[in-house]
């Protein structure tokens, strides 16, 4: 299995930031497999969704509807208010997706993008790491 680590800023505000084009990068000249992109983090997820027609606001809206940022809500709060829905978020948004690879190319569908989903504020470095098994 070949791997590498990506590092990203996602800020100081919830952010949705894609990476297609990095995970595209590392899958080109690996033949057929499978790529797995994982975040080792509690607080942010990783995942597959059309990208620059709205999708961005509309996802955070949706989990700011679903898991609103407010202090008092939330049985863990240690952090900046509302915290605890950060450590919420990835039973909702998975940390890690696989995506089949062919002669090097990702399997998406024609609007899909990888996206990593981010709300938590008090941490703007992640690492996603990208791991390739070869088929």
């Amino acid at each position: 299995m070949e791997s590498r680590v990506l590092e990203l800023t996602t800020g100081r505000s919830p952010a949705v930031i894609d990476i297609t084009l990095e995970v595209s990068e590392f899958c080109q000249g690996r033949g057929g497999g499978l790529v797995s992109i994982f975040l080792p983090h509690a607080t942010a997820g990783v995942a597959l969704f059309e990208t620059g027609a709205g999708t961005e606001p509309d996802v955070l809206m949706a989990i700011e509807d679903l898991l609103p940022a407010r202090q008092g809500k939330w049985r863990h709060q240690h952090g900046s208010p509302g915290h605890g829905r950060d450590h919420v978020l990835p039973a909702f948004i998975s940390p890690s997706i696989t995506i089949p690879v062919v002669d090097g190319r990702m399997t998406l569908g024609t609007w899909q993008s990888i996206v990593v989903v981010d709300t938590n504020v008090d941490n703007p470095n992640r690492k996603v790491r990208l791991s390739f098994l070869a088929g």
